[in-house]
């Protein structure tokens, strides 16, 4: 994860679909869409991040993005790219985008969350699947 980033899955609250991605330097929240960045946005309120999609948007979403928007259904177009992205790498015969470390890591969070729970809701250590590797 990167520095300055957090998750939480243990803060008592109801479903919901709003992105709220903290870092160091900005913040974005979903629904509807807003963008802080430091040095850029004035004063302690939120930008419109259509003022940033020139500049910050993924290459992928760019070219895939219109079509995906059409499968609104499929959470708004993510399920479309990432389908797209994971024929386009096999027919290619590219490696995937995501790894099996990727997997094993993503699959580790509900035992790990388990185990802490057990301990009381103590840390538990996130394991190097990689073993350094990555």
């Amino acid at each position: 994860m990167p520095s300055g980033a957090s998750i939480d899955t243990t803060t008592p609250r109801p479903y919901s679909r709003i992105n709220h991605i903290q870092g160091t330097r900005g913040a974005f929240r979903g629904y509807p869409d807003r963008i802080f960045l430091v040095d850029q946005t004035q004063g302690h309120g939120w930008d419109s991040p259509t003022a940033y999609i020139d500049e910050f948007d993924h290459p992928l979403w760019r070219r895939l993005g219109p079509e995906a928007t059409g499968h609104a259904d499929a959470h708004g177009g993510m399920d479309y790219v990432m389908l797209v992205r994971l024929i386009e790498c096999l027919m290619a015969g590219e490696p995937l985008d995501q790894s099996v470390y990727d997997g094993v890591a993503w699959s580790s969070v509900t035992a790990l969350s388990e185990r802490s729970v057990a301990q009381g809701g103590a840390p538990v250590e996130f394991p190097d699947f990689t073993r350094g590797a990555c």
